[in-house]
């Protein structure tokens, strides 16, 4: 696993196809680090598919669990709440931006700078089907060039499988 050099408070990062399974692990790591955190997300409901999702996810979380939407200014939201955060999703907040263009290093500065434990949550579409179309296309790498940032400055990154977790390394960690 990859630690960082200077350590404020544990950042985790972790990446699945299938969203609902990642959402069940982060919250268990969030768990582990503190009986109370914030669930921050990045949207409202849009439809009925999506409450429905929601109230699933609110379900599995420990009732005293704040919840709190961040909107397109998620790095904001992060330095100023305390305490254990579950971010969920980062697909959701690179879909609510402009050209799918969110401000990566200022998200990573953030979770750098919280004293409280982070963990992110993010969809790996790059293990889905080829998109059909440009913005599918443009959706996937933005998503992808996120996770690379976030998970390079992360303690410890996982990919979900079958709701199983899977440590992820560098390719310098994994050859050296």
């Amino acid at each position: 696993l990859k630690l960082r050099q200077v350590t404020t408070a544990p950042v985790d990062v972790a990446v699945t196809p299938d969203r609902d399974a990642v959402t069940a692990a982060a919250t268990a790591f969030a768990k582990a680090y503190s009986d109370l955190a914030t669930y921050i997300t990045e949207g409202g409901v849009i439809d009925e598919a999506m409450a429905a999702r929601i109230e699933v996810h609110r379900r599995r979380r420990p009732a005293p669990w704040a919840t709190l939407e961040a909107g397109a200014d998620l790095a904001g939201r992060l330095l100023s709440t305390e305490g254990s955060v579950l971010v969920d999703s980062l697909g959701t907040w690179v879909a609510g931006h402009d050209q799918f263009a969110p401000d990566g290093p200022s998200l990573c500065s953030a979770l750098l700078a919280r004293r409280g434990d982070s963990v992110v949550v993010s969809d790996e579409v790059g293990l889905s089907v080829h998109p059909e179309t440009n913005v599918g296309v443009r959706f996937r790498d933005a998503l992808g060039a996120l996770n690379a940032q976030v998970a390079a400055i992360a303690d410890r990154s996982v990919l979900v499988v079958a709701g199983r977790a899977l440590p992820r390394g560098s390719w310098e960690e994994l050859w050296s």
